[in-house]
Formats: C-alpha cells, sequence, structure tokens
C-alpha cells in the first residue's frame, strides 16, 4: 500500500512541475509578445528631470502651450507640451486631430531625441470635458488642473 501512495505523490510532483512549466513558458511568451506594444506615460516634469534614452518610445501628455504652436513646411508642426512645471518641446510631421489646439489636453506618443519629443502619434481629447487620466493626474500634481464639474 505503501508504494502505491509514493507513485502517487510522484505524480503530483510532476504534474505540479510540468503545470508550473507551462504557466512560465506562457508568461515569457505573453511578455515577449507585448514587448513593443507598452508604452509607458510620463509627464513633462518628469522628461525633464529624468530624460529617457533615445531609443525608448513612450507617450507623453500634458496642455498645449500658449503661443507655441508652429505650423512649419508641409504637414510638419512644432508645439511645447506642459503640465505646469516643466515644458517639452514637440516636432510632428502628420495630420493633427481636429480638436488638436494650444490650451487643450493632449498625448503623444514617440521618443525623447536630442531634448525634443519626436511624436510618431498625436491624439487630443475628443469633446469639451475628456482628458486622458494620466493627464489629469499629472496636471493635478503639479496643481494646474481644476475638475470642470467642481
Amino acid at each position: 500500500m505503501t508504494g502505491l501512495k509514493k507513485v502517487k505523490k510522484k505524480r503530483r510532483v510532476w504534474l505540479i512541475v510540468i503545470v508550473g512549466t507551462m504557466l512560465a513558458t506562457a508568461t515569457a511568451l505573453i511578455g515577449y509578445g507585448l514587448r513593443d506594444g507598452i508604452n509607458y506615460f510620463r509627464a513633462p516634469a518628469q522628461v525633464a528631470e529624468d530624460p529617457p534614452p533615445e531609443n525608448e518610445v513612450f507617450r507623453i501628455g500634458g496642455l498645449v502651450e500658449e503661443g507655441s504652436l508652429v505650423r512649419g513646411q508641409g504637414e510638419t508642426i512644432t508645439f511645447r507640451v506642459t503640465d505646469g512645471a516643466a515644458s517639452i518641446p514637440v516636432i510632428y510631421t502628420g495630420v493633427l486631430p481636429d480638436l488638436f489646439r494650444e490650451g487643450e489636453g493632449m498625448v503623444g506618443t514617440g521618443r525623447l531625441v536630442g531634448g525634443v519629443f519626436r511624436a510618431t502619434e498625436i491624439l487630443a481629447k475628443h469633446d469639451e470635458t475628456y482628458m486622458p487620466k494620466e493627464v489629469i493626474d499629472a496636471l493635478k500634481e503639479q496643481g494646474v488642473y481644476v475638475d470642470p464639474g467642481s
């Protein structure tokens, strides 16, 4: 009878080892697949204080600084994004969203190259009351944002 218990115990241990290995492999594959799809959000003050490496793609958000929007040749646009504590220059080539304007909230995806954020995508708020949570949190942290519902 003790021999049968040893066999059952051995099977359970092997089953746990196999399931654990499968879970670890699945987690590693998911992480590998998502590595390029994860973009961390940073506020302008965070970028100014601790600039990320030039090869890191991240999102930056805040308000488009008043008087900073300059339309260049063709579809190239430059402006500054601010959270009240710091201001980061942005350059973008492409068509901006219709609701993009100075003093309004925006989120951009891209890289910081030579102190300038080179955006590959620009998003603007989609109505008069919406702003991404990360942008609101960053602006509140700097004492710039007042909730319109208050």
